[in-house]
Formats: C-alpha cells, structure tokens, sequence
C-alpha cells in the first residue's frame, strides 16, 4: 500500500490549481501546505493533497521529471468520466490506454496522472 508520493513541479502555484481542479471529483483536496526549511536543514515547502483524513500525495517545487507516472482509484466509469472532464478543463493533454477504463491526462509538467476503474476490483 502507498503512504506517499512527492512530485516536483516547475511552476507550483498553477500545479496546486490543476491539481484542486482535476482530483476534486476522485473526492482528493489540497488540505494541507508545509513550510519548509529549504536546503539540509529539511524538506522543501510541500503542499499536500489528500483524502479521508490522509494526505498522500505531495507536490514540491523543482525541475519537473516526467518519467513518474500516477493512477489513483476511482469508484466507478462515471466518476473517471468526471475526473477526465475536470482535468482537460484544468489545462491536461490527452492520453488514453485501451487495456483498462481509465482517463489519463498529462500535468502542466508532463505528468502522467489517471484515474483508473478495474470493475473486478468494484464487485456489484
């Protein structure tokens, strides 16, 4: 199970907008922003994002690495549906996987991101 995730963006003021637009229908906020003491004092400014009393995915400032790829869980097609339509309004580029329903988006960085329903793991 993943505790955690940190992605570094380039531009974090226009990430943590995208990110509060895309996630929101998953039911994923930004709840929570750390003021960091920069250098090997400790960690960078962070700013959190979260659901369920658990913040598990991070964004800090940086150069962008585009090699991370991310999937969070949806509920149901619809609520991918949701989540595809949240993120191209966001600003997201297109990109799809026929192997599975999913809607996969590229960040403002070139992040892969997606929201992925696996009906065997959603029994009826």
């Amino acid at each position: 199970m993943l505790d955690h995730m940190f992605l570094t963006v380039a531009d974090t003021e226009r990430s943590i907008a995208f990110y509060e637009d895309a996630l929101a229908p998953l039911g994923i906020t930004h709840v929570l922003d750390y003021d960091g003491k920069n250098g090997l004092e400790g960690p960078p400014d962070l700013q959190g994002f979260g659901s369920h009393n658990r913040v598990y995915f991070w964004l800090r400032p940086g150069q962008a690495d585009q090699r991370s790829a991310l999937g969070f869980v949806a509920s149901s097609e619809a609520e991918v549906e949701t989540f595809y339509q949240a993120a191209m309004a966001a600003g997201a580029r297109l990109h799809n996987d026929p192997r599975y329903y999913a809607a996969s988006v590229f960040d403002h960085d070139g992040y892969s991101l997606g929201a992925v329903y696996k009906s065997r793991q959603h029994p009826a």
